[in-house]
């Protein structure tokens, strides 16, 4: 394990320890639902969640049906015993610790494959970009969703304050990484969460996350 992973690894056990699981279960619920939804998970689909944390995507698509076998990754051990926990003994999930790529999973392919902040995380974000095309299976759909990234201002210190080397990207940068990996972009746009009546504006109401939808074309 490099540097760069074990420091990100701390970060996220860390913030299992502390509780931020859940908060960020809460806090990005909204939009990963807009992004999950894009995905299309239907019976007999395979689906896979990159940096899944508390594994709450992997229960949504669980849920779909009984036949969906729902798979789910997080580089953060801590993370990955919350997750389990809050799954119990769903028989069609599966959860594994691990850096990503992750060879647990590179003999298997999927329909849809999610991440919610987690790629720039990656320490080469090609070399992700270009396991998640191979992963999925022709005409299968990856839906990407990033908070940090460069049309974000909010977003511009947070590297510094985790002492951590992050991918900053633009939308154009996120568009050119997934065709780099021979990833089709869908659809690229903003998601923003309701916001309630009296609630503070925020950055997540203006700017949003970034959501880049990709899919593996018939021959990649």
């Amino acid at each position: 394990m490099t540097t760069t992973v074990a420091r990100v690894r701390r970060v996220f056990d860390e913030w299992a320890r502390s509780g931020r699981a859940k908060g960020m279960e809460q806090g990005h619920g909204p939009t990963a639902r807009q992004a999950f939804d894009r995905l299309g998970v239907a019976p007999g689909m395979r689906y896979l969640d990159v940096g899944c944390g508390n594994g709450y995507t992997v229960r949504w698509a669980a849920a779909v049906s009984p036949d969906v076998r729902a798979y789910g990754i997080d580089l953060s051990e801590k993370m990955i015993e919350q997750a389990r926990d809050a799954t119990g003994d769903v028989p069609n999930i599966t959860l594994l610790s691990g850096v990503f790529p992750n060879a647990s999973i590179s003999g298997t392919s999927f329909d849809a494959i999610f991440s919610m902040e987690a790629l720039y995380y990656l320490e080469d974000l090609d070399e992700g970009l270009t396991a998640i095309a191979e992963l999925l299976v022709p005409g299968g759909r990856f839906a990407c969703v990033v908070d940090y990234y460069e049309e974000n201002a909010a977003s511009q210190g947070w590297a510094e304050d985790l002492g951590l080397s992050l991918h900053r990207l633009s939308a154009d940068g996120w568009r050119d990484a997934f065709e780099r990996a021979g990833l089709t972009v869908l659809e690229q746009t903003r998601l923003h969460p309701p916001r309630a009546p009296g609630q503070a504006e925020t950055w997540k109401h203006t700017e949003g996350s970034l959501l880049t939808l990709g899919e593996r074309p018939a021959a990649i």
